[in-house]
């Protein structure tokens, strides 16, 4: 039996903070003053983690591959409780969620399936239920997400300034209609188009919640800001990253930790061809511009690649790919290595570490992190800048050894600028990207400018 004091806010609620508890449960919560109390059942204490984001986190459970038996299994994990924020926007930070979509409850078939775009998320579930079943004790999935948002809807106005957008939310003009293209993919389901005003998000869906005691975030977003501040992303995104870990700690009294782990997914895929490279400059843009996480930029973080997850036939648009089972399993390998420090868990695919340029033969050797498994010979996968203003030109690959990748530079002389690998809005068909690791997970994209000299090999 425990007993714990309160404090009043000046808005009449009150808090309490409980001393740790061992997990598990049930237990038995009673508030009490004078003669009046108030007592809840069949609490569990475990880890929260929050999954947040747009349409790709909000797709339903109903909504994925092998949805029938997924649905049919939810009974087996009584243990993991999910909640969900209804939307809700705000001009102000609100204190309390102004409705709730999902109340805690236990998993069932018709909460986790509820219909398409509602709730509850698939990513979270997964992502939830695979940690479940790795660490043995209660998890708690609080999902809080909207349909074709940008990230600054999400972010509060001190994050904004630290990126130089202008506070005053009325001179962003942030309140235009999302690329006809990317909307069409989701005009059977309107309410994917969700707010674009800056910070609203913030106040109503996600300050509500700072008061809760936080394990992780799992962020499902990008897509929107592929038309929207695409460039910087590379800076909305770590200062969202960085003023959520501030906030979620202070308002916990201390509780969730300074460097609350911060999991994602890098953006899937949506057209074969592309007017433009802005899917391969946020999915850039969202490791801070350093192709892997954690990083000096964005500590504490991993990554699941989604970029080989593509689905032409997807009924809710290829932006909606239906294989969330992939994506979680990779966040969850990520929170295992990060959030929970199992030294065992490889969590990354391969990422090249060294470039020597053997210039009489014409060719480019890389060196990578990791054994490496090659699925795809395509030609198009590696390109090289040879000139400028830069030009890009297939580097076919000529030889894969255990961690090394030979490419032919024909046509660049003496000179390369810079290299890119899977640089394309569809760079592969489905799990057939060039590189994995023997782990099967892809190697992510990279763009390497003038910036990363390479090493030219004695004699060349």
């Amino acid at each position: 039996r425990h007993s714990n004091p309160t404090w009043t806010r000046p808005s009449g609620t009150w808090t309490t903070v409980l001393d740790p508890m061992d997990q598990g449960g049930p237990y038995t919560l009673m508030a009490g003053q004078g003669s009046e109390n108030v007592t809840l059942r069949d609490i569990y204490f475990g880890d929260v983690w929050l999954c947040s984001g747009q349409s790709n986190m909000v797709m339903t459970v109903l909504q994925i591959v092998n949805a029938s038996r997924e649905l049919a299994d939810a009974a087996r994990y009584p243990y993991v409780r999910i909640f969900a924020a209804a939307p809700a926007r705000s001009d102000v930070e609100l204190e309390d969620l102004e409705h709730v979509e999902l109340p805690w409850s236990i998993p069932t078939a018709e909460n986790l399936g509820h219909g398409n775009f509602t709730h509850f998320s698939a990513v979270c579930w997964l992502l939830g239920r695979y940690l479940y079943e790795a660490l043995g004790y209660p998890i708690g999935l609080v999902e809080a997400a909207w349909g074709g948002t940008p990230i600054e809807a999400w972010s509060s106005r001190r994050a904004l300034r630290a990126c130089g957008l202008l506070e005053d939310a009325g001179s962003l003009g942030f309140a235009t209609p999302l690329n006809p293209v990317l909307s069409s993919s989701t005009s059977q389901h309107p309410h994917l188009s969700g707010p674009q005003t800056p910070s609203v998000l913030w106040n109503a869906m996600i300050h509500p919640l700072l008061n809760m005691t936080l394990r992780g975030v799992a962020w499902y977003q990008g897509e929107a800001n592929t038309l929207l501040h695409t460039d910087l992303y590379n800076c909305t995104f770590p200062a969202l990253v960085a003023d959520w870990r501030r906030a979620f700690h202070a308002a916990s009294a201390g509780q969730t930790q300074p460097l609350l782990p911060f999991g994602f997914v890098q953006l899937s895929t949506y057209r074969r061809q592309s007017p433009d490279d802005s899917f391969a400059r946020l999915r850039w843009h969202q490791t801070a511009d350093l192709g892997v996480v954690p990083n000096a930029r964005l500590p504490g973080t991993f990554m699941a690649v989604a970029m080989d997850l593509c689905d032409e036939s997807s009924p809710y648009g290829s932006v909606h790919p239906r294989d969330k089972q992939n994506v979680a399993h990779r966040l969850q390998l990520g929170a295992r290595a990060v959030a929970y420090g199992e030294k065992d868990v490889v969590f990354q695919g391969p990422y090249p570490t060294r470039a020597i340029l053997e210039v009489t033969k014409g060719l480019l050797n890389l060196t990578y992190s990791q054994e490496l498994v090659c699925r795809q010979r395509d030609t198009r996968a590696f390109e090289v800048c040879c000139s400028t203003p830069c030009r890009w030109l297939p580097a076919p690959v000529v030889a894969v050894g255990s961690r090394t990748v030979t490419l032919a530079l024909a046509g660049c002389g003496r000179l390369v600028l810079a290299l890119r690998y899977a640089w394309a809005e569809w760079p592969c068909d489905y799990q057939s990207c060039a590189l994995y690791n023997t782990q099967g997970l892809p190697a992510p994209p990279f763009i390497l400018d003038v910036g990363h000299r390479f090493t030219t090999s004695p004699g060349a």
